[in-house]
């Protein structure tokens, strides 16, 4: 699926709710949640902190995706198109930071 696809499914299931999209902020904040969620199943399978026994394993895949919704929510509502926005940050990538790492 595209982003392009990703953004109008999202944009698609928010527009059935009269609340529609969150504010900025509160959307940054729900990023910020979710990124938490990521990092706290990251640690807990490969950091110094292991879960306690009475935690469920969360799954990394649901746990990325979230994030990946939530991304997506706060670009449709500022109209970023990820499809562009990705592809010029990787034009960037290979241009400024092509010799940085080494290369296989």
């Amino acid at each position: 699926m595209a982003f392009k696809e990703a953004q109008a499914e999202v944009d698609s299931w928010i527009g059935k709710y009269k609340e529609g999209y969150w504010p900025p902020l509160s959307m940054f904040a729900r990023l910020s949640e979710e990124i938490g969620e990521l990092a706290r199943e990251l640690n807990h399978r490969y950091g110094s902190k292991p879960k306690k026994g009475s935690e469920d394993d969360a799954e990394l895949s649901l746990e990325i995706a979230d994030c990946l919704f939530s991304l997506i929510c706060l670009a449709n509502s500022e109209k970023i198109d990820l499809d562009e926005a990705f592809g010029a940050m990787m034009t960037k990538l290979r241009t400024r930071d092509d010799n940085r790492l080494a290369k296989k």
